[in-house]
């Protein structure tokens, strides 16, 4: 358990809570959503979170709060790794708060979730949140939530979030003790770094494999398609009737309707393997981040390593199922027999265009972090 007084060891300052959520803008134009969000986030804070953290003493800040000169992402990082407490709004699953929620998850330190009800992310949902509603009595009730919430982490101890989709169980070198505590400072049973790295690693490992099975599948369509357009090319050529030329396209429909499924069935578990890895792969780039390059290690560097290398393959398979996606309508249009293979291939287009495009942003982070590391 990390309790208050493990809380404010070595120090005589109150307890810090950083708050992570949505800002908006507050320059914004009137009635625009932005300065909307700001407006109904500041709220929040003032009339939800700071008064519950001010009764016991606990000092709220917001990111736009931090008054210090210097750069706001580096200060942001440092409040959200260093705060004694972060309450995290993660309405709408905001991709910044998302990522900084991540960020913090593997310090092991307390950490209570908020939300708007109804706008609440589904990758986070086993995770306790206090629910809130814009009306007044709802502010005030999820008020007192999180006013018990202190009250039981304060008394008997905050529990260590362990999130299936993040690094669990890190401590950072100057965090407190994990939950369950041997009397050495160390849980024989929580996973180190090490640990954690070889898990996404082995997730990462499992998307090659995915990736490669598509390169395959993709590779088995085209040759059919190539083999059924020269043979319709044939039948044209040679004035067949429609019967003929409708038979060839039953042939072919026929040949890649399973070729069809496979794909699609692939880029589903590799959809569903990204869309688990992705809070742990911010949430270690982030620590990577916060890493000096001369301290990472060659794990950090074969991680980075890993997915650049797995990115350049899936842009390699996007490109060569572009043509696919373009191609589906147009196989629905010609024959009903084709309409179950291009559902089959048009929807494994779309998975993998999505997973492909959130990799790329992985991969970018790491090609900074990478390019920095060698500066």
């Amino acid at each position: 358990m990390i309790t208050s007084q493990t809380l404010r060891q070595d120090s005589e300052q109150s307890l810090r809570c950083f708050v992570v959520g949505p800002i908006g803008d507050p320059h914004a134009a009137q009635g625009s959503p932005e300065q909307e969000a700001y407006e109904h986030h500041l709220g929040i804070f003032e009339q939800v979170i700071a008064p519950a953290c001010e009764k016991y003493a606990i000092t709220a800040l917001r990111a736009d709060g931090i008054a210090h000169a210097g750069d706001i992402n580096e200060q942001i990082c440092r409040h959200v790794v260093e705060s004694d407490l972060v309450v995290a709004d993660v309405s709408g699953g905001n991709p910044n708060v998302m990522y900084e929620l991540g960020l913090r998850h593997i310090t092991g330190k307390p950490t209570i979730h908020i939300g708007e009800a109804g706008q609440l992310p589904f990758d986070i949902a086993s995770i306790r949140t206090i629910r809130y509603q814009r009306r007044r009595s709802h502010l005030a009730a999820a008020r007192r939530e999180i006013e018990s919430a202190l009250e039981a982490g304060l008394r008997d101890g905050f529990e260590l979030l362990t999130p299936a989709r993040v690094l669990r169980g890190f401590q950072t070198g100057d965090g407190p003790a994990s939950v369950a505590d041997d009397g050495n400072g160390e849980d024989e049973d929580l996973p180190g770094l090490l640990d954690d790295f070889a898990v996404i690693e082995d997730g990462l490992d499992e998307m090659t494999a995915d990736m490669e099975a598509i390169t395959k599948t993709i590779e088995t369509i085209g040759a059919l398609t190539e083999q059924s357009g020269t043979e319709i090319l044939d039948l044209t050529r040679a004035n067949a009737p429609m019967s003929a030329r409708l038979a060839a396209v039953a042939r072919y429909a026929e040949t890649i309707n399973a070729p069809g499924g496979e794909l699609n069935a692939v880029a589903g578990a590799f959809a569903e393997r990204m869309a688990t890895l992705d809070s742990g792969v911010r949430a270690a780039l982030g620590l990577i981040e916060t890493t000096l390059p001369e301290e990472r290690g060659e794990g950090a560097e074969e991680f980075l390593e890993q997915l650049m290398s797995l990115d350049d393959a899936a842009q390699d398979s996007l490109a060569q199922i572009g043509s696919f996606g373009a191609s589906a309508g147009a196989l629905v249009r010609l024959s009903r027999h084709l309409r179950k293979p291009a559902k089959e291939i048009s929807a494994a287009v779309k998975q993998l265009t999505s997973a492909i495009t959130r990799m790329g942003e992985w991969a970018a982070k790491a090609r900074a972090l990478a390019c920095n590391a060698t500066e």
